[in-house]
């Protein structure tokens, strides 16, 4: 399984796709590790329709939101507010009285903690 640099609750722009999702931000509702994709509040939306159920439930139209591949979407910097590159910056922090190493989530554009 790969590993991403995005993560759950992250901001993200979607970088490349069509017309109607390029450009959009949303936060990422889920991450697929095993198929390579993230599901993204409000991009992507596919409509789904429900069958009428035996015990009297409506069936309906639901709007979900549909999978896309994560190299079609860019973490936001949130000073900038545009797409960035995600790097790493290790960190020694003391704990308890203990010095531990952390890693720390950086924009690559500006520098600064995500």
């Amino acid at each position: 399984m790969a590993k991403f640099k995005i993560k759950t609750g992250d901001l993200v722009q979607v970088i490349s796709g069509s017309r109607d999702n390029k450009g959009k931000q949303g936060k990422v509702l889920r991450v697929i590790p095993e198929t390579s994709r993230v599901v993204v509040e409000g991009v992507n939306v596919m409509t789904r329709h429900r069958k009428a159920s035996m015990q009297g439930e409506a069936g309906g139209i639901d709007k979900v939101e549909a999978p896309i591949h994560v190299s079609n979407v860019a973490l936001v910097d949130p000073e900038t507010n545009k797409p960035t590159r995600v790097g790493h910056r290790t960190e020694t922090v003391e704990r308890d009285g203990r010095q531990k190493t952390v890693r720390v989530r950086v924009s690559k554009s500006t520098g600064k903690d995500l």
